[in-house]
């Protein structure tokens, strides 16, 4: 590795306004992961029938594996390009670093294989014409919109929704109109573009940081690598702006902290680019 000084030396009253930033992100980024266990919890409760198989249980918790593949990911990239020394990177640490890497990825890429599942299951879902949502009361569904869930009964049905069209979807369990299934087409996209934009963060990362490690500080892939960030996250900024629009303020909210700190990553790998650059110079 090329030399950086980016240790915080263990001095607790040495820590920057920057830091103490990116100190309170990480914690609110842990709190919000509380947050979506209880949500993917409750979904459960609606969703859940008798012979789920493994994949249908980790699906349901798509969104709590991924947000803590992303989690332990962006506590790794805080690791390596801040917090530890050149001197902490010895062989073990650096294997034992890629297996828990290895690890994220295969976590990631099931919620991505989740939520491909999830959109293939709203195009099959099946359509009912021409009948009242009282019609489907005692059939064990429960009514959704806009990922809020209730048990269908009697005393629900009609307030509910006064449409003529459903469809049944999520393996049989769920039943939602004509409106609430375009929000669902909505949410399922959004959550497609989101991950698949979030790999594509994480990959212009690595280059940067392989890169780096060369003491390569100038180049024609590390400048693309740094402003297609900017459109990257600019599109993380407007689906931000849908989970508002549609009423999701922790989604929001919980897409806000993750740009910061990815924000954060990219501002130490500046800061290490620096630091290479004015160890080229002449003394």
């Amino acid at each position: 590795m090329t030399s950086k000084s980016k240790s915080m030396n263990g001095q607790f009253m040495g820590i920057g306004y920057a830091q103490w930033i990116k100190l309170a992100v990480y914690s609110l980024l842990l709190i919000n992961f509380g947050n979506y266990i209880l949500l993917d919890i409750n979904q459960v409760n609606h969703t859940y029938h008798e012979g789920w198989r493994w994949f249908d249980w980790t699906s349901a918790f798509a969104t709590t594996l991924d947000e803590l593949g992303w989690f332990v990911l962006l506590f790794l990239l805080e690791l390596e390009t801040y917090i530890l020394s050149d001197a902490a990177f010895t062989r073990f640490w650096v294997r034992c670093m890629k297996v828990v890497r290895f690890l994220c990825y295969l976590v990631i890429g099931h919620a991505v294989v989740a939520y491909t599942e999830y959109l293939h299951d709203l195009f099959n879902s099946v359509e009912h014409v021409g009948v009242s949502l009282c019609s489907f009361v005692d059939q064990g569904l429960s009514a959704a919109r806009n990922l809020e869930y209730q048990v269908l009964d009697a005393s629900n049905c009609k307030s509910f929704s006064t449409e003529t069209t459903f469809y049944i979807f999520s393996q049989g369990q769920v039943i939602t109109d004509a409106a609430g299934m375009r929000v669902e087409f909505e949410l399922a996209w959004a959550d497609i573009v989101e991950v698949l934009f979030w790999l594509l963060i994480l990959a212009l990362i690595e280059v940067r940081l392989q890169l780096q490690d060369r003491g390569i500080s100038r180049s024609r892939l590390l400048s693309f690598a740094e402003n297609a960030k900017v459109f990257l996250y600019g599109t993380l900024w407007l689906i931000a702006g849908y989970w508002a629009f549609r009423g999701h303020w922790l989604f929001a909210w919980d897409e806000a902290l993750w740009i910061l700190g990815f924000m954060a990553i990219g501002m130490n790998l500046s800061q290490w680019r620096e630091e290479i650059e004015a160890e080229k110079q002449p003394t």
